[in-house]
């Protein structure tokens, strides 16, 4: 990527709709941008979940929420009318907004659909595909070997000629925030210091194995003097229950908003997760992480000297989404609890402070 100045810009729009854990990636952009542009209005456009994370981000004029879950559901309903209603007046709030530089780092279709509907005059692509490079004034590859984390918004701010420094990922909780991660701790029962497990995500392919999460999660305590708090969404109750069942883990799993999630990270000794939006949390806030990778490693070189990297690229890894071993999932199959208990051993000693 060729960096290239922009115009002093006064009005700024990042389009990063989902997923959590590239919104959190991406977030470095907030304090680079604010930097460059101190007196410009900065907006981020996002779905619902992700846009809660950013809402009490100082540093954002604006959050602009996509009701993508609202158009669905009358889209299912068949009420076209009202459909358009709302369409065409997300598009009318977008153009008043007047923004002369978007950014759009999905890269997708219905991305660029809405960096193009706010007729800025530039608009920059983050590896535009499915259409969307044609509605970008200026497209940039995501394709280059850079292992930190968020190394493609950091090369993406590079190339519009901004200093990205160091780049640390921003993350904003508000008081109310803190509290009630207080309160839910005090509620589970936490009385000292404890970690953080995260053990969900979208894909199989990603996961560690339920049996060895219960195992960690009594070996904590018992190693470290830890208690293991764990975290996810709604949709991994089930799962979660399993976990929990027969070790010492405070379940929380679908009791918190992003931001207490992030409140609840920001005060744990220790952070022990996968490829999940919780884990780059971990990273983001530099608690003490461990973050275990294989069918995706989304950086290896974190800036954060906390975060230690379990990844052994195997022959067949990355896969993505694309796994070669019929199920087996070697890569995180041979990442053993005591494996995990060492690196964490390394990081906090042998009692939390």
């Amino acid at each position: 990527m060729g960096a290239e100045a922009v115009s002093a810009p006064r009005r700024i729009l990042v389009i990063r709709l989902s997923a959590i854990g590239d919104v959190v990636m991406s977030s470095g952009m907030i304090p680079v941008l604010r930097r460059a542009y101190p007196d410009a209005y900065l907006a981020w456009m996002a779905e619902p979940g992700p846009a809660e994370l950013l809402r009490a981000n100082p540093r954002l004029d604006e959050v602009i929420v996509w009701p993508r879950g609202d158009w669905r559901r009358l889209w299912r309903e068949r009420r076209w009318r009202a459909l358009m209603r709302e369409v065409r007046g997300f598009a009318r709030m977008l153009r008043r907004r007047r923004f002369d530089l978007v950014l759009d780092t999905q890269g997708l279709l219905k991305s660029g659909v809405w960096a193009w509907l706010t007729r800025a005059p530039e608009r920059v692509g983050l590896g535009s595909r499915e259409g969307s490079q044609y509605l970008m004034t200026r497209t940039l590859t995501r394709d280059y070997d850079d292992r930190r984390i968020g190394s493609e918004y950091y090369a993406l701010m590079g190339a519009l000629g901004l200093d990205a420094g160091a780049f640390p990922l921003d993350l904003a909780v508000s008081a109310d925030d803190e509290a009630a991660a207080v309160r839910l701790l005090q509620e589970a029962g936490v009385s000292s210091a404890y970690a953080v497990i995260a053990p969900f995500t979208t894909r199989p392919q990603k996961h560690w194995f339920e049996a060895r999460w219960a195992q960690l999660g009594e070996q904590l305590g018992r190693r470290l003097g830890l208690e293991a708090v764990m975290l996810g969404g709604p949709g991994d109750r089930d799962a979660a229950a399993r976990i929990a069942q027969s070790s010492a883990i405070r379940n929380l799993v679908g009791a918190t908003t992003l931001r207490q999630s992030v409140a609840l990270i920001r005060g744990a000794a220790l952070l022990v997760g996968v490829d999940t939006g919780l884990t780059h949390m971990g990273t983001a806030t530099r608690r003490p992480t461990i973050a275990l990778f294989g069918s995706t490693r989304p950086y290896l070189d974190p800036p954060a000297p906390a975060t230690r990297i379990i990844y052994d690229g195997l022959p067949c890894a990355p896969c993505g989404r694309k796994p070669t071993c019929n199920g087996a999932f070697t890569c995180m199959r041979q990442i053993s609890v005591e494996r995990v208990l060492d690196a964490a051993q390394e990081l906090v000693g042998g009692a939390a402070v």
